[in-house]
């Protein structure tokens, strides 16, 4: 996650994703990607972002987060086919841009991937407090177990992919894409050197993000489900009307905490934040900080942000292939 709430460099924000064998860095107005090729060379792709991911909706308080959680998953699927096709050496022998990713089968796997969301983490722990509420339980307990469920499922799920080989690989480039940025953001040129001490947690991570949208999701439904009488039509319905409001008030919290982490009493707050992503970041090796620095090299350059002020260029890296 990122956002430029100002012009200067200083008070840009750079968020990104790990994905496959790479990292994907997104700016104010910029996305790069960049993927260590199976022969081991790096590919890097920049490209200039817009319409909703970019206009002046983004930066209205509430209604940003709302934003943020969809271009997470948009911006995500689209850099993590791009990471696919590189990683599997499926890109064109003359160096040209492997062929679109089809918009049909882009959208079908985000309507999979929302569908798989809203069973597994809404709809199951609905139907569970639907079977508390048959057998007369209170609503109190009605809807702490339904929020501590969802709770268990959101943890439950990242600690079991997490042990699957692959997708450690991917949790050490997660590491690698927070350790630059620290980097940057501490105003340290960019070397693999000065990299390497920066912590693999941050504050701004999309998991902490989610995290959070759990938390304020478990206070809203207790409330609304306190003050309103329910059943299971109801309680669905509202889970659905209220996910815009909860995921609004989650990345206002979440801004709230990266702006004041030094803050003590903030720091105690965000602790499970930082906690949780040991499971998504692991401590990555000199390669994958490299593709890491060359995924930011390449939004700085697209940004015209090459040598930004008061820092230093980013440190040339290996021979790299880019996909213009």
């Amino acid at each position: 996650m990122s956002e430029s709430p100002e012009s200067s460099p200083a008070s840009v924000y750079y968020g990104g994703q790990a994905v496959i064998e790479g990292v994907m860095i997104r700016g104010p107005e910029h996305m790069a990607v960049a993927v260590r090729h199976p022969d081991g060379h790096i590919v890097q792709h920049a490209e200039r972002l817009s319409g909703i991911y970019t206009g002046r909706v983004r930066r209205i308080p509430f209604v940003r987060g709302v934003i943020v959680l969809w271009e997470t998953m948009a911006l995500g699927m689209r850099a993590l086919t791009f990471s696919s096709r590189v990683a599997f050496d499926e890109t064109p022998d003359d160096g040209q841009e492997a062929a679109e990713f089809p918009e049909k089968v882009f959208w079908g796997s985000m309507a999979l991937a929302v569908v798989f969301i809203v069973g597994l983490f809404f709809a199951g722990p609905i139907l569970l407090a639907n079977l508390l509420e048959k057998a007369d339980a209170n609503r109190l307990t009605i809807v702490l177990v339904e929020g501590v469920v969802r709770l268990a499922l959101f943890v439950g799920y990242i600690a079991l992919i997490g042990l699957i080989p692959d997708i450690k690989r991917v949790f050490q480039y997660h590491g690698a894409e927070h350790m630059t940025i620290h980097a940057y953001e501490a105003g340290v040129p960019i070397s693999v050197a000065n990299v390497r001490p920066f912590p693999k947690e941050h504050t701004r991570c999309g998991t902490s993000f989610l995290l959070v949208v759990v938390v304020v999701a478990l206070l809203t439904f207790f409330i609304f489900d306190l003050l309103v009488d329910r059943g299971l039509l109801v309680r669905t319905a509202s889970r659905i009307v209220f996910m815009p409001l909860v995921a609004g008030i989650s990345y206002e919290i979440l801004r709230i905490g990266a702006r004041f982490e030094s803050n003590r009493f903030v720091r105690a707050m965000f602790a499970p934040n930082i906690a949780l992503q040991a499971l998504t970041t692991k401590v990555p090796d000199d390669s994958q900080i490299e593709v890491a620095m060359a995924s930011f090299a390449a939004v700085l350059e697209a940004s015209g942000m090459a040598e930004p002020q008061a820092r230093k260029p980013v440190e040339a890296l290996q021979p790299v292939v880019e996909l213009d």
